[in-house]
């Protein structure tokens, strides 16, 4: 699963990448630094707390990532 969102501080988007399958769970910022963690849980846990959605050009499509990340913890393997 992965999500681009456009941030309002950068012309590049924060990509938030969860790999199950390869075990990738990454985020890229947008002052293109990363973030790197050993698991979904953690992922999304750093991305509730770290991001708000005043921060993206479309606050929506941050809580639409949110609530497929949540849906994922429910049921991972959808």
């Amino acid at each position: 699963m992965e999500f681009s969102l456009c941030s309002l501080d950068s012309a590049l988007p924060v990509e938030v990448t969860l790999d199950e399958d390869n075990g990738r769970y990454m985020i890229r910022k947008s002052d293109t630094s990363g973030e790197y963690f050993n698991s979904a849980d953690e992922l999304i846990q750093w991305v509730k707390t770290n991001f708000k959605p005043e921060e993206f050009c479309d606050p929506r499509e941050y809580h639409g990532m949110v609530q497929k990340l949540t849906e994922y913890l429910t049921n991972p393997h959808f």
